[in-house]
């Protein structure tokens, strides 16, 4: 602490500035003027859809498309319109086939964070439309988020705003220690501080305090869910628009055994951003853990958010959900497979580990079962039954009862 009694690095309040896109006008490079529509449709629709992204400001339609049939300087662009990021593409038809290209480029440098091209069959041309605009939108909003982070982990703490170290949190939240989450709540706490109406802030200490008792590294799990359920329903209060607050509001409510409640935060996540992976993921959890809902469902959920993101930070935990889900369903082989592509992530967590451990000793195979329980407590050496039976008191029986097998005390 400062001897003016505030935490040290900690800075004046100062507005919390949104970053912001510009989505240029895709070019037609098909010959064919009567293709413009298509091209424009893609551009337009996109920046509809990533308006959702709360934590980002996306430049209107009539400003963007000035540059339309214009050979243009991104970072002037950039410039002009005031934009940390602008997405750009293109749009190619041969015949009954269709190319499209996308890049995400960062204003600052020009650098391209991201590119991808699409080939596809023109059979529903706005079938179409909507899978490319979805498909888009999802994949840059990953890569955008980790762009943001290591922007703000270059920032001194005395230059930082509210925005800044949420998004230092956030990069403490990915790398899924004890003492990177602990870090994260203070950086929270601090983006809090500095402004109370910041409700991202609020969201993700939230998301926090539930990491904690997800990955056991907290002895008062009680009292840091009852935190998560504070801060997502505050968080709700000051923006019930954004998809993030809702999701964290969703996954508190399914931790404090408000099965109902949470499903219908996680489900109002999903239709605010129809693109938010991590919010089916949120929702197919809930029903994991507790006991509710169809496994089916589930796996479905678990599979769009693996469409939907496929370099999501959280893409581990996606696979070993699925691999919990496939092992309710007793497809024990294929969540074998599931949890091994988890397991192969370098910042997955000790439930895959886990997860193959309980695939193993449900195979009989006791050894195997062994080893990698070994490799789950070396990560995490307070797991017990005890932990389960509290967190998890109405689910997971089959994977718990495994697991005891395998030798957890």
């Amino acid at each position: 602490m400062q001897g003016n009694g505030r935490p040290v690095g900690a800075v004046d309040a100062r507005p919390t500035v949104r970053r912001a896109i510009a989505v240029l006008p895709f070019e037609n490079m098909s010959g064919d003027p009567e293709q413009e529509y298509f091209s424009d449709g893609i551009s337009e629709d996109i920046i509809s859809v990533i308006s959702r992204y709360h934590w980002l400001s996306v430049i209107a339609r009539n400003s963007s498309f000035v540059y339309k049939g214009k050979a243009v300087d991104v970072r002037e662009v950039a410039r002009d319109l005031e934009v940390d990021y602008v997405l750009e593409g293109s749009v190619r038809k041969a015949g009954s086939r269709v190319r499209i290209t996308a890049q995400l480029i960062e204003a600052e440098s020009g650098g391209h964070l991201w590119t991808e091209r699409y080939d596809r069959d023109l059979d529903d041309i706005f079938a179409l439309q909507d899978e490319i605009t979805e498909t888009i939108a999802a994949s840059i909003e990953p890569e955008l988020a980790r762009s943001e982070r290591q922007r703000a982990r270059r920032k001194t703490a005395d230059n930082m705003d509210a925005w800044d170290l949420f998004q230092q949190a956030q990069w403490q939240m990915y790398q899924f220690s004890k003492e990177n989450v602990a870090s994260a709540i203070s950086l929270y706490q601090q983006a809090i501080d500095l402004d109370g109406e910041f409700a991202p802030a609020q969201a993700g200490i939230s998301v926090a305090y539930l990491v904690q008792v997800i990955s056991n590294f907290s002895d008062e799990p009680k009292s840091r869910i009852e935190a998560a359920l504070h801060y997502g329903e505050r968080a709700v209060v000051l923006d019930d628009q954004d998809p993030f607050c809702r999701y964290a509001l969703g996954r508190a409510c399914a931790f404090s055994f408000q099965p109902g409640k949470a499903e219908h935060e996680l489900k109002r996540a999903i239709e605010l951003n129809p693109s938010y992976a991590q919010a089916y993921h949120g929702l197919a959890q809930s029903y994991l853990m507790t006991g509710d809902g169809d496994w089916e469902v589930s796996l479905q959920l678990l599979n769009d958010a693996i469409r939907l993101s496929p370099s999501d930070p959280l893409l581990w935990a996606f696979e070993q959900m699925k691999g919990g889900v496939l092992l309710n369903l007793e497809r024990d082989d294929e969540s074998m497979e599931w949890y091994q592509k988890a397991a192969g992530h370098p910042n997955a967590g000790f439930w895959a580990f886990l997860g193959l451990a309980a695939c193993h000793s449900l195979k009989g195979e006791q050894a195997e079962a062994k080893a990698e329980l070994a490799r789950a407590l070396e990560m995490n050496p307070g797991l017990s039954k005890a932990y389960f039976d509290e967190t998890y008191p109405d689910a997971m029986s089959r994977f718990k009862n495994a697991l005891v097998s395998a030798g957890l005390k």
